[in-house]
């Protein structure tokens, strides 16, 4: 019992050599796939994503159940994220190749509807993506950056439109008291 559980049905090296091959074919897919992908995610994203997984889990480890091979899988996935990532960030060039760059969805309060299209996200979507980060609708996004890791980051208009309104009535009031202090000394004078 004990032998089956950790006896490996490959060689040690073809599991390390399947990992990492399956590691740099989904790296290259996400990339190709696009940034929303990665973060905004919505129903069918996530189907892919868990029918991903389950496609190439044997790829990964063959016809090996054992408990060593999915031990030796695991490590040489999160030894190769390692690797990759630092060799990133060492190299800022291949970073942007990889990572991508940013996509400006909305500039000056309006939506960049091509940029939009490209990277397959909606007004909804952004409407949603501006409620979650504070913002009460788009009326009130001055810019949304779709980022490379599939977050949108937005900045809000300078001032907002709650602010700006409310700006107009406080000068509102101080003309209206300064108006009403120049009747009181019209009033007083007479």
């Amino acid at each position: 019992m004990w032998t089956d559980m950790f006896d490996l049905d490959l060689p040690v090296m073809e599991k390390i050599v399947r990992a990492i091959i399956i590691y740099l074919f989904l790296i290259l897919g996400f990339r190709l796939a696009g940034k929303r992908e990665l973060a905004q995610l919505n129903a069918m994203d996530l189907v892919v994503l868990l029918l991903i997984s389950n496609t190439v889990q044997n790829s990964i480890i063959g016809n090996d159940n054992s408990v060593t091979g999915g031990v030796i899988g695991a490590t040489t996935l999160l030894i190769a994220n390692y690797l990759t990532v630092r060799f990133l960030f060492a190299h800022p060039k291949f970073d942007r190749l990889i990572e991508g760059s940013p996509t400006v969805l909305m500039a000056e309060g309006h939506l960049n509807r091509d940029a939009m299209q490209k990277e397959l996200v909606t007004r909804t979507e952004l409407q949603v993506a501006a409620h979650r980060q504070g913002f009460g609708s788009l009326g009130e996004v001055e810019q949304a950056v779709l980022e490379p890791s599939g977050v949108i980051s937005f900045i809000g208009k300078d001032p907002t439109p709650t602010e700006a309104m409310r700006e107009q009535i406080v000068a509102k009031l101080e003309e209206l008291t300064r108006q009403l202090d120049e009747l009181r000394t019209v009033v007083e004078r007479r």
